[in-house]
């Protein structure tokens, strides 16, 4: 009878596992189609001859291939990797916060990031080139500062850090607006740059994004168990041998990392720190060893297929991403909102 159990059990888990890795797998597949339909896509519109003759280097066009090596191939891998670096750093947070409405705007990532892309802009602007390294500084800034804040009597709280998040993000963003305003003649540039932008974006950004994207989604990945910890509580996690203080550290300032550097190149694109972990959540349950994977993956698809549409919807007239991530994200927050209202109601 036990041997017939422990198969039901073994049997059971290995089904859950399969299925978590099938839908991993699945999304990673749209992803690739989601990169191909924007590639071809846009004002210009190419077909998959166009692109493989491309890719093979048959092409004789001169201006397709430039289009698409140059133009729209590293703008929508720098999508898929500002998206991917969103997502896993909203699962971070929201792992470690033990909220599903958290996101890196909680930390005051976005905001540290805006605030030293505003001064470099309107203070510095002959000095454009130093725009991704500022916003990254930034970022990191407003995660070392959140933690300290939120350090009492040796140790930190989840609430803590929830309320340092929000007050120096509230801070950032006057000195933000207050430098904008002194500097009005530079605000078209900031206020796009701000609500979150991929025009223009190429190889020399991806260049700047890939390595803090492959340095933080391996630390996420090696962080994930301690996470795991997490979500039973702190006690728990104590009495399992986890050290809250240094995984609390690591994994403010990893997300700090991965929301510094999608803001760095890419502005403050809103919700897919809070939409993409919530969306893998609903589908492989709370195991960040595979959660944090498809946070990443759907963060990608989102923010790829958001570049896409705000290319091709109002051709030839082209609006920033983060307008599209806004308008669709906001009605799944408010309905995440309500749910969780929903939940204490009847609690």
């Amino acid at each position: 009878m036990e041997n017939r159990l422990q198969y039901s059990i073994d049997s059971k888990q290995h089904a859950r596992q399969r299925s978590r890795l099938s839908w991993i797998f699945f999304f990673a597949l749209l992803v690739a189609l989601a990169i191909m339909f924007s590639i071809f896509n846009g004002t210009l519109h190419f077909s998959l001859r166009d692109a493989l003759s491309v890719f093979t280097g048959s092409c004789t066009d001169r201006l397709t291939s430039h289009i698409i090596l140059n133009v729209r191939l590293p703008r929508t891998l720098v999508a898929a990797l500002v998206g991917l670096n969103m997502g896993i750093a909203g699962a971070l947070l929201q792992g470690l916060l033990r909220n599903p409405l958290a996101s890196p705007n909680i930390i005051g990532a976005n905001s540290g990031a805006g605030l030293a892309a505003v001064i470099v802009m309107c203070i510095l602007p002959g000095n454009i080139r130093l725009l991704p390294p500022a916003a990254f500084l930034g970022a990191l800034l407003a995660g070392l500062i959140i933690y300290a804040l939120s350090r009492r009597d040796g140790s930190s709280s989840n609430i803590t850090i929830i309320l340092a998040g929000v007050a120096l993000g509230a801070l950032f963003s006057a000195f933000t607006s207050a430098i904008m305003i002194l500097h009005s003649d530079e605000l078209g540039i900031t206020y796009t740059w701000l609500v979150g932008s991929l025009t223009g974006r190429g190889w020399p950004y991806f260049d700047i994004i890939w390595p803090y994207s492959l340095l933080g989604a391996l630390t996420a990945i090696y962080l994930s168990p301690r996470i795991n910890l997490f979500m039973l509580g702190e006690e728990v996690g104590k009495n399992l041998g986890l050290s809250i203080e240094v995984s609390r550290f690591l994994i403010i300032i990893n997300a700090s990392i991965l929301a510094g550097s999608a803001v760095s190149v890419a502005g403050t694109i809103g919700f897919i720190g809070i939409v993409a972990p919530h969306l893998a959540r609903m589908m492989i349950g709370n195991d960040y060893r595979y959660l944090i994977f498809l946070s990443g993956i759907l963060g990608s698809l989102l923010l790829v297929m958001g570049d896409t549409l705000a290319r091709v919807l109002f051709q030839p007239l082209e609006i920033p991403v983060g307008i599209i991530t806004a308008t669709l994200g906001a009605p799944f927050f408010f309905f995440l909102l309500y749910k969780k209202r929903s939940t204490l109601l009847s609690s």
